[in-house]
């Protein structure tokens, strides 16, 4: 089963567009240009020369070399447990054998065939900006790249004499060649500080006897990207984001595992909210998790729900947006849930959903899916792909899909992963929108008319996942950690815990019944075949004829048996920990 988890995490910051660096020194910036030069170089010399006699040469050939400098710092109760920084380079080399419309691209099947070597080129590349040491490891990844491609090439020829094939699309979309150097960023960070507030923050956790952990992450990663094709394309993109996550955990009475926090990010260190909103934050996550703690099981639902912003953020982006992703129409292992449904009606009419990586910002909350040029070096359009419930196309990257020929700028992937269509920042909108207070009006009449004795309103999803292959069900799971249940009569809400929301795709966008007047952000991290990839995901307040929850799949462990100790030695003070 093809599963795909999307980690994505509320982010509170403020709004600080991501401004330009203060100009590098010459020296730095002509290190950016002779990384490009020496990998043009021995791109050059390998579409002049590289071919095996008697077979297809190379019609094609794109390097693409991704370096990551990343720092981490993380504490645990009050003490430092990670501190380190380190900066890698990895180069991904794609060659292509045969033309734009039947080339040697990879079909799903082709790992079968897989060739046992006793030794593959690393992707690893060096982290000195070394010329003739960077066109080595290039030279040796294009060799194998070559020799896997032109394989790939004859089985695919092969197939079509024994197959019956629905090519309706070619392999491979032409790109108009560009030139591109973002201006280069800096990431900053100071270990020192991070330390302490790691440990400052970390340590209020020790005010909850009940934790099992408490802890703060702080990170900060800086990554470029250099992009050279036989097309003539040569590119330098860059992306910074800083990071601070905190989670606590605790066992309830039951023993289900309970857990609070948040992720923050942003593109400036100081979008992050400062130390006092932190610990209000942190302080907000424990009592969240005391309450919780006291409140009931749920028991398993179907009915009206409302779905905060972040909540139905999370719902469309496994409902929807992987199910538009390009490649999964052309993959007949795939649910193909929206294929040939161009121009007909898949969600209901006042919603129109779209993906607009070049979004910076979202009120006052800097979004994660940001960039200018995609990881193909194609410029990131504004891609709609539900206009008022009509779907209209499909995510794409570089490989056309029937009715999509061309690329909209979606192609992405994390380090050397080839990449595919993915989401960058995903926007919902809904376009006959009432209040938040009318939209819980509308929950409790909706729970009245099914003969409800209640409703529930969701908030805070850690994340989800959803199955998208054609084995077994199309299903979505997402995990709420926070859910109320709303009275019926009187409109009173009570927390609850222990469950997860589920579903089919198609059942549930077509219990969408109104939205609200306010959007949400969620920010994170998404992983699919091409890897992690920073996302955001745009949405309203939504209220559901429908959701079903199942309780939460997690066994229940006792308590650990002794309280921690400093609650001991808080007590032996007569203090209160």
């Amino acid at each position: 089963m093809r599963s795909y988890a999307c980690l994505l995490a509320s982010a509170l910051a403020s709004a600080l567009a991501c401004a330009p660096a203060a100009p590098a020194r010459a020296a730095e910036v002509d290190a950016r240009i002779s990384i490009v030069d020496a990998m043009k170089a021995e791109l050059d010399r390998n579409m002049q020369r590289l071919r095996v006699e008697d077979y297809e040469a190379p019609y094609f050939i794109a390097y693409r070399v991704v370096e990551q400098d990343q720092a981490i710092v993380e504490a645990r109760f009050g003490a430092v447990v990670t501190d380190e920084r380190a900066v890698d380079r990895a180069a991904a080399v794609d060659v292509r054998v045969g033309d734009y419309a039947f080339d040697s691209s990879p079909e799903p099947d082709d790992m079968m065939f897989m060739e046992p070597l006793t030794w593959r080129p690393p992707h690893e590349a060096p982290v000195e900006d070394d010329p003739a040491a960077l066109r080595a490891t290039l030279w040796l990844l294009t060799d194998h790249a070559y020799k896997d491609a032109l394989s790939t090439y004859l089985r695919k020829k092969a197939r079509r004499v024994t197959e019956v094939r629905d090519d309706k699309a070619d392999s491979f979309a032409k790109q108009k060649p560009a030139t591109v150097t973002e201006p280069r960023l800096t990431m900053t960070v100071d270990r020192p500080a991070w330390r302490g507030l790691a440990q400052r923050l970390s340590e209020r956790f020790r005010a909850m006897p009940e934790l099992v952990e408490g802890g703060v992450r702080i990170s900060a990663n800086h990554t470029r990207t250099y992009l050279v094709t036989s097309e003539g394309s040569r590119q330098v993109h860059e992306r910074v984001i800083y990071s601070i996550a905190f989670d606590a955990y605790t066992r309830a009475p039951d023993g289900l595992l309970l857990d609070q926090g948040k992720t923050l990010y942003g593109r400036a260190w100081a979008e992050l909210p400062d130390e006092a909103a932190l610990v209000a934050l942190v302080d907000a996550a424990m009592a969240d998790l005391k309450a919780l703690r006291a409140a009931p099981v749920a028991d398993p639902y179907t009915g009206p729900a409302i779905l905060e912003p972040e909540a139905t953020g999370v719902f469309f982006h496994e409902t929807i947006g992987h199910r538009l992703e390009g490649e999964r129409q052309n993959d007949e292992n795939e649910g193909q849930t929206f294929k040939g449904q161009l121009g007909k009606r898949i969600l209901p009419a006042f919603i129109t959903v779209r993906d607009d990586p070049l979004e910076t910002t979202w009120g006052d909350t800097s979004l994660n899916g940001y960039y200018r040029h995609d990881d193909q070096g194609v410029p990131a359009q504004d891609a709609v792909l539900v206009d008022r419930g009509v779907l209209r196309t499909f995510l794409t990257s570089r490989t056309p899909i029937e009715g999509v020929p061309q690329s909209n700028g979606h192609g992405r992937a994390q380090g050397t992963h080839r990449p595919m269509a993915r989401m960058g920042n995903l926007i919902v909108e809904g376009h006959a929108p009432v209040s938040r207070a009318e939209l819980k009006e509308m929950l409790i009449e909706e729970v009245k008319r099914q003969g409800k004795p209640y409703g529930l309103i969701i908030r805070d999803i850690t994340g989800g996942s959803t199955n998208t292959s054609n084995y077994g069900y199309q299903a979505f799971k997402g995990t709420p950690r926070m859910v109320w249940r709303v009275d019926a009569a009187t409109g009173e809400e009570t927390l609850v815990r222990g469950v997860e929301m589920v579903g089919t795709p198609l059942t549930a966008v077509s219990k969408i019944i109104a939205t609200a007047d306010d959007m949400g952000v969620f920010n994170g991290f998404c992983g699919a075949e091409s890897g992690y990839v920073p996302v955001s995901a745009v949405a309203p307040a939504t209220l559901f004829r429908e959701i079903e929850l199942q309780r939460t799949q997690q066994g229940k462990e006792k308590a650990p048996i002794l309280p921690p100790p400093w609650a001991d030695e808080a007590k032996a003070k007569g203090k209160t920990p």
